[in-house]
């Protein structure tokens, strides 16, 4: 059962540090909870305006909130549509392929967050389903199925590099570091 904040979203997992030696979804799992947790620590304290500011102007869309909007959407993509095979509910577009980054962009970093959190619980969820060579019920743009094991690494590394981002824009922000 997921403990859940007064407003009804998750209450966030605390940053716990990954097993030194454990099987290969332990260890999956944990690295990439722990990088899922990271984004929210880089988010503590900070305030609305600096949240939704995209401070490096040959990415305009690059914000906080943006990358926050940006990961719970990717969380939603490879677990729930790629791996289940169900409807993309993303903001994103043909048109506007970019909508999950503008939206974090205007919206309260609090909320994002949440939203966040809740994704990643439900991408959990799923995860404790599958096996780790489960393949995925859509392909990518025609390629093989990939499995429950390729999600989890590639969430950790984008997880991770989106971190990254976090750390420097927090910096730009508030000279916040090393969170």
């Amino acid at each position: 059962m997921t403990t859940t904040e007064p407003h009804g979203a998750p209450r966030p997992r605390p940053r716990t540090a990954p097993p030194v030696a454990a099987d290969e979804r332990t260890m999956l799992s944990a690295w990439l909870d722990w990088h899922r947790a990271t984004v929210r620590r880089k988010c503590a304290g900070l305030a609305p305006g600096p949240a939704r500011s995209a401070p490096l102007p040959a990415s305009p869309l690059t914000s906080i909130g943006g990358v926050v909007s940006h990961l719970r959407w990717v969380e939603h993509f490879w677990f729930e549509v790629t791996l289940l095979g169900g409807r993309d509910e993303g903001p994103y577009s043909p048109e506007d392929p970019d909508a999950d980054w503008r939206l974090g962009g205007g919206r309260d970093l609090d909320l994002l967050l949440d939203e966040y959190d809740a994704q990643c619980e439900r991408s959990r969820e799923i995860a404790a389903r599958l096996e780790m060579g489960s393949s995925a019920r859509r392909s990518r743009r025609g390629g093989p199925p990939v499995t429950l094991r390729w999600v989890l690494a590639h969430l950790l590394e984008e997880t991770a590099r989106h971190n990254g981002h976090l750390d420097v824009l927090r910096e730009l922000a508030d000279g916040t570091v090393g969170r």
